[in-house]
């Protein structure tokens, strides 16, 4: 019988979710410093072979665009045009902030050549020490042909250094964009490729699938060429599970919060699921793939507690990683930290198996919070406590941006609540929002890992058309570009797929931005206007459209659904057991919970604590929890 295993790397924690074909289960394992070898261990403590099914979610390339650890690019480009990498769109990063600076391009300026002679453009190249090539010219959208050409002699010439082509990475018009999303795909290519191989020459398995920005499953092979599509490869998955959870419960709109030991993520999830984004920017830099709307903050239960030269208490985004990691692991860390700010408040039980059979130690956190507590004349608890407001404020930042500095309102959504830490901190963030709820779902401390396995996989095929009018023209273009999206798809995953999904971006003439809309032949100008009027407030009666892209997405099966997870143990009558934790410096009484003992429909109040292998859930006074049909938790007040 066929299984799967999804395994999303984070900054602390690996995260693993394996199916067998009957039952789900998942498990944690700290981050090795080389993440394939983390990935292996944990994978080979699993019965694995042909038949199994690998699904991957990596900060492989993230970290190395963020860390600046990419390798020497050489750009080659249409004559005149070697400096609009770096001249860039002319937007301030700060618009009232005359030292704030964009960051430097990925290939310096002698490393972009122009594009003349075919063969100078070889013997150029050759005097450069290089280890990725790009090739973007400025008319390829249109015309391909040349820029074709010219990847073929370079790749002719130099067959062991990768190769990125805008017409493939970036196909679309804007001269900018394009351009430093194929640096960016040539930058990260050497180093992400080289991981995805290795794992893949390791891993006695059968399929092997990387999770995209766009929250869908590619190969391995595909991916390596692909790599700029993958800096959001991990927060994807915890997406994709959360509008899975969704759908089940018909719960309306939701926000997911994923906080795991190094960062958050957080994403809003609306009745058609998360919208993906036909651009991302990170780190300052422009990358043009397919994207979901993830933001993300540097505050996790690794984030470090510190004080700032004007003597105020700053959390992150410094993390202790998983080694030393925090103070109360054990492992030499000395810092506090988010986790070891929970842990002395009770917060998390103490003995509580972590992952990789990690147990805490009070005594160690309550220790660094009393060194940073010394330094603000505060108290460990007192210390403890500032270090869970200044978190919780970095993350209701996070979670504002996303709703209300979107025009979202989030009294009408709830908190979809994930993550190693998630369950420790949602409550508190819901109510400050006023949300109507919280959801802890099953499996919620290897969530994102459990998504890989409810991904779908996905291959985006674009085309730049300009077209003025919505007539027979645009509709044979538009089944062209579909048939494209098909054959693509049967050529890299084995057979055609179920479905595929066309849309077009249009704008009125004379706008520099498009919307994205559902393409319907003879509806594209009510399509667009209903659209345009919901994100902006307005309409411009009788204005000319401009279609400017089109875009095909095949979409294959997932490897599981949501009602593969499984549901609770009916348990007759769970038992609690009696602990005690603080509420700011008070002490007060409260039940611990084993999650797994909750029967569906069950109902408690806080102050309790619900505790699994990977997770715990908080109850603060006043806050009520019931158990939903899928093991769920839900929380209200």
């Amino acid at each position: 019988m066929e299984s799967s295993i999804g395994a999303d790397v984070g900054g602390t924690f690996t995260d693993l979710v394996a199916h067998d074909g009957k039952k789900v289960v998942g498990w944690k394992t700290p981050t090795t410093p080389n993440q394939a070898d983390g990935v292996i261990d944990a994978v080979g403590a699993r019965d694995v072979d042909e038949s199994t099914s690998f699904l991957h979610g990596t900060t492989v390339a993230t970290n190395a665009l963020l860390e600046e650890r990419g390798a020497r690019v050489a750009l080659v480009t249409s004559p005149g045009y070697e400096d609009v990498i770096e001249i860039g769109r002319q937007k301030r990063p700060s618009l009232y902030d005359n030292a704030a600076n964009r960051p430097d391009p990925l290939v310096q300026r002698s490393h972009r050549l122009a594009c003349s002679d075919g063969g100078v453009l070889v013997d150029e190249l050759g005097t450069i020490h290089l280890e990725a090539i790009a090739v973007a010219l400025l008319d390829s959208f249109s015309d391909p042909s040349v820029e074709r050409d010219v990847v073929a002699q370079v790749v002719a010439a130099f067959p062991d250094i990768p190769v990125s082509a805008g017409v493939e990475v970036s196909p679309g018009f804007r001269e900018y964009e394009r351009l430093s999303t194929t640096v960016l795909n040539a930058y990260l290519t050497p180093v992400t490729a080289g991981y995805l191989d290795d794992l893949r020459e390791r891993l006695p398995v059968g399929r092997a699938e990387v999770m995209t920005s766009a929250g869908g499953l590619l190969p391995f092979a595909v991916a390596s060429r692909f790599v700029g599509q993958l800096t959001l490869s991990g927060p994807a998955g915890g997406v994709v599970a959360a509008t899975a959870l969704r759908d089940f419960h018909d719960v309306g709109p939701v926000i997911s919060f994923d906080m795991g030991g190094t960062s958050t993520d957080v994403c809003r999830i609306g009745r058609e699921g998360a919208a993906v984004a036909p651009q991302q920017v990170l780190d300052g830099r422009v990358n043009r793939v397919p994207s979901m709307p993830i933001r993300t903050v540097g505050a996790g239960g690794g984030s470090i507690g510190w004080v700032d030269p004007g003597g105020a208490l700053r959390v992150g985004p410094r993390s202790a990683g998983a080694r030393p990691g925090p103070a109360g692991y054990g492992l030499g860390g000395v810092d506090a930290t988010v986790t070891d700010a929970n842990l002395v408040l009770g917060y998390i039980p103490a003995g509580l198996p972590f992952g990789g059979g990690l147990e805490l130690d009070p005594g160690l956190a309550d220790a660094a919070l009393d060194r940073l507590g010394s330094t603000l004349a505060l108290s460990a608890l007192e210390a403890a406590n500032g270090i869970l407001e200044v978190v919780d404020a970095h993350m209701e930042r996070a979670l504002r941006s996303v709703s209300v500095e979107e025009g979202f309102d989030p009294r009408d959504a709830s908190l979809v609540a994930f993550g190693g830490a998630g369950g420790l901190h949602a409550v508190r963030l819901a109510r400050s929002l006023d949300m109507k709820s919280v959801l802890v779902p099953p499996h919620s401390g290897v969530f994102s890992a459990l998504g890989l396995l409810l991904a779908r996989p996905r291959l985006e095929v674009l085309e730049t058309i300009m077209s003025t009018e919505d007539n027979d023209n645009l509709s044979a273009a538009m089944e062209t570009l579909a048939a494209r999206a098909r054959d693509r798809y049967a050529e890299v995953f084995g057979s055609p797929p179920p479905t595929v999904e066309v849309s077009i971006d249009v704008r009125y003439q004379g706008q520099s931005h498009e919307v994205g809309i559902r393409y319907r032949p003879r509806r594209v100008t009510d399509d667009f206007a209903g659209e345009h009027h919901t994100r902006f407030g307005f309409v411009l009666e009788g204005h000319g459209l401009e279609i400017v892209n089109g875009r095909a997405v095949a979409v294959g099966e997932p490897p599981i659904t949501w009602g593969d997870v499984g549901s609770p143990n009916p348990v007759v009558s769970p038992e609690s057991t009696p602990i005690e934790f603080r509420v700011g410096t008070e002490s007060v009484m409260a039940s611990l919970w084993r999650r797994e003992d909750l029967p569906p429909g069950w109902e408690t109040e806080g102050p309790a604590l619900v505790v699994d292998g990977a997770s715990t859930t908080l109850l603060l006074p006043g806050e009520r929890l019931r158990t939903l049909v899928d093991g769920t938790l839900e929380i209200t007040w």
